[in-house]
């Protein structure tokens, strides 16, 4: 899914026909996190209505995104994903203004989820 949004941001920013998207390994075990999380919550919020589940994934991502790039950021002394120049950045490890695409891939973290379980 990563791989496949950079590809895309570039075709947009860059137009680069290529539509080579990238990743780095750090997200390895950041997106592994993602599913014993979603474990332990589901059973939670599974009978929640989908716009609650909705206001609950977008904190729930951004502070992952934050927490990760923060610790990958002091050990190595930058984070791989840099947002600085963005408007709506925050420390150059989120950005709000992609609240609605986050909003979009937890739904999608959820379908992969219960189509894994």
């Amino acid at each position: 899914m990563e791989v496949a949004f950079t590809a895309l941001v570039d075709f947009r920013g860059k137009r680069d026909p290529r539509l080579a998207g990238h990743t780095t390994l750090w997200m390895f075990p950041i997106y592994a996190l993602v599913y014993p999380a979603l474990n332990a919550l589901w059973p939670r919020i599974a009978a929640w209505p989908w716009f609650a589940r909705g206001l609950l994934y977008v904190p729930l991502i951004y502070a992952v995104e934050y927490a990760s790039g923060w610790l990958i950021r002091k050990s190595t002394g930058r984070c791989p994903w840099d947002y600085g120049k963005a408007r709506w950045s925050v420390h150059g490890l989120i950005r709000l203004d992609f609240a609605p695409l986050w909003l979009g891939a937890g739904f999608l973290f959820e379908k992969l989820y219960l189509y894994l379980r």
